[in-house]
């Protein structure tokens, strides 16, 4: 499966298309936004969701975010996420017990990684968290009853007692541990595949970003940091959560893995590079900016 571009109600392969326009074919570019417009929905991107699954149209071996036509009913009462080369983007809750349309499947936002454009990855990311919002928040957990859709914020609120409800992000942070030449690298033991990547743990509550640094690197591989510094973030929505990379120093201690969350861990160079994420990720990021320094 591929993915080119989503200008159409399928994409059209990018080699056909720089041939046609005779120029490299450019970003998709996705504006934010929550208020809808007045337009009609049936030609818009519809990001329907299921926990961590999209609906997806497959065509010729490429995948196809459905349009609004396909499914006007859950369009309408989609939310408005912003627009994508110009076209309106929604996202809504798919209910898995229905039945989805001809040509239309649920796959895992995951399996998606590798195989469509960044751009769109990071609207289809956005979709599920907003969408798993949506269906998770129609009642107050103070009180229980139904609440309402807060107009012109995205935000619902219970009727009753004023609760309000906002999409949460679990915050997260990730390290690239280094040693000289070599750095940390560790498999976790529920990795979908096997290979190995930077530490990294959710924020747990009053604890800055750097302590849960120090305290994650601890409790899953032992070892003891110095000099932690800010390297970049990221969201990922395949766990509702930002991710907040640093880099830091091994600074001593025995590497000791728990067992628990990390299966096997050990230093690395250039040289003997494991298998390691894909290009798209922070983990990724950290480890090519690492390897780029590295070099003579």
């Amino acid at each position: 499966m591929t993915i080119d571009n989503v200008s159409g109600p399928c994409p059209e392969p990018a080699s056909s298309r720089a041939a046609r326009y005779g120029a490299r074919v450019s970003t998709p570019r996705f504006v934010p936004g929550h208020e809808p417009p007045a337009r009609s929905r049936e030609g818009a991107f519809l990001f329907a969701a299921h926990g961590l699954e999209l609906l997806i149209e497959e065509r010729e071996g490429t995948v196809c975010i459905p349009r609004g036509a396909a499914l006007p009913t859950l369009a309408q009462g989609a939310h408005f996420i912003g627009t994508l080369d110009g076209v309106d983007c929604y996202a809504a809750h798919y209910p898995k017990e229905q039945e989805p349309p001809a040509g239309l499947r649920l796959v895992s936002g995951r399996g998606l990684f590798q195989v469509v454009h960044a751009e769109l990855l990071a609207v289809a990311g956005r979709a599920l968290a907003i969408a798993e919002w949506d269906i998770t928040h129609r009642f107050c957990g103070r009180c229980g009853q139904p609440t309402d859709l807060v107009p012109r914020e995205r935000a619902r609120r219970c009727p009753t007692c004023r609760t309000p409800f906002y999409p949460r992000i679990s915050p997260a942070v990730i390290v690239l541990i280094t040693r000289g030449d070599s750095m940390l690298l560790a498999r976790a033991a529920n990795f979908p595949d096997a290979f190995f990547s930077t530490l990294a743990g959710f924020v747990e509550p009053g604890e800055s970003l750097e302590e849960t640094v120090h305290r994650e690197v601890k409790e899953e591989v032992g070892v003891e940091l110095r000099d932690v510094r800010y390297f970049g973030s990221q969201p990922w929505p395949f766990g509702r959560s930002l991710m907040v990379g640093f880099t830091a120093e091994y600074a001593g201690g025995e590497l000791r893995v728990d067992g628990k969350e990390i299966a096997e861990a050990g230093w690395f160079t250039a040289e003997n590079l494991p298998r390691i994420p894909p290009r798209l990720s922070i983990a990724r990021h950290l480890i090519d900016a690492f390897l780029a320094r590295s070099k003579p």
